[in-house]
């Protein structure tokens, strides 16, 4: 046992006994819940957007756009002089135009500045940099066109309103419609609605998934046909093409592999769904095995094929040469 009395030795003191709070601190151990959101903290900047958000709505002024430089959204830009004047040529659907500041103007930019002025269609004067970015690096020669979302109807409801137009007598031919298979390039989408709109077709339609849209150079494709003729969208094709056959409406399919040809067509005066498929694979299966008919379009054996929105134009002047033709005019 250690001598704590003897000379040189190190006492320790003994400590007194803790004293409790009596609750008191119970409050501090408490957690104090789950952490707020970004927009609901007041020192955070997302609560600072939050609030001129709410306050420009009441004061009902427009959401502000994204930064420039940000990423765009779902809605397309027409960019460069050539294109962006043939767009407002063909009544393309217009939000507003960026023009870069000091812009050069020769005669497409004064007939460009002079559409727009006409039509009301705000202009906006945005740097070099700031449209280099807004167009990501894409030829914009200064000036950028925006257009909005196209607003697609259902295929079901829009196919049905056509039918029930025809049964009551309100047309003239019968419906014709055209669906793709497979088209990705929106050019081809916007050439086949544009022959659809020639031939007196009444209503194209695409598959929600893996299908081009109308963007704007389906529109500039079209040479404003667009605005004629409406473009619905199918949710499962096979399935709409099933229903267009049960109410009556009969379906074509056009393949280089097709055992009928297009000569051949006796269905041309019925109620008609054509359905276009891609230049390189051609229908789909599923798609073919629905088809009251596949037909093909002969053409000389050294070409393999014809592009798709080449082979729907030159069927569809078939089908409306046929139609003339028992119409007697």
């Amino acid at each position: 046992m250690a001598d704590n009395n003897r000379p040189g030795a190190i006492r320790k003191k003994k400590r007194a006994p803790l004293k409790g709070t009596g609750g008191h601190g119970r409050r501090s151990l408490e957690g104090k819940g789950p952490t707020p959101k970004a927009e609901d903290r007041p020192y955070h900047k997302a609560y600072k957007t939050k609030k001129a958000a709410a306050r420009n709505q009441q004061r009902g002024a427009q959401p502000r756009q994204q930064r420039l430089g940000g990423k765009r959204t779902s809605e397309e830009l027409v960019t460069g002089r050539n294109a962006v004047l043939e767009a407002l040529r063909t009544d393309i659907p217009a939000k507003h135009i960026y023009v870069m500041a000091n812009i050069e103007q020769d005669d497409r930019v004064k007939e460009i500045l002079a559409t727009v002025a006409h039509r009301d269609i705000p202009a906006l004067e945005i740097t070099r940099s700031e449209i280099d970015r807004l167009t990501e690096g894409a030829v914009h020669q200064g000036l950028a066109l925006q257009i909005p979302p196209y607003k697609y109807p259902d295929a079901g409801d829009l196919t049905s309103t056509i039918l029930e137009k025809w049964h009551a007598g309100e047309m003239a031919q019968p419906p014709l419609f055209v669906a793709l298979d497979g088209i990705t390039d929106p050019r081809n989408l916007g050439a086949i609605i544009r022959s659809v709109s020639a031939f007196s077709g009444h209503a194209v339609i695409v598959p929600e998934r893996r299908a081009a849209g109308v963007t704007a150079s389906a529109w500039k494709t079209s040479a404003g046909a667009v605005s004629r003729v409406p473009v619905a969208k199918a949710t499962n094709l096979n399935r709409t093409i099933g229903q267009l056959k049960d109410q009556g409406v009969f379906v074509v399919g056009l393949d280089g592999d097709g055992d009928v040809e297009l000569p051949d067509l006796d269905l041309a005066t019925e109620p008609l769904c054509m359905v276009v498929g891609s230049e390189g694979k051609g229908l789909s299966r599923l798609t073919a095995e629905k088809c009251d008919q596949v037909v093909s379009i002969p053409i000389d054996s050294a070409m393999e094929s014809l592009n798709a929105s080449l082979a729907a134009g030159i069927a569809l002047y078939e089908v409306s040469r046929l139609r003339r033709s028992v119409g007697g005019d």
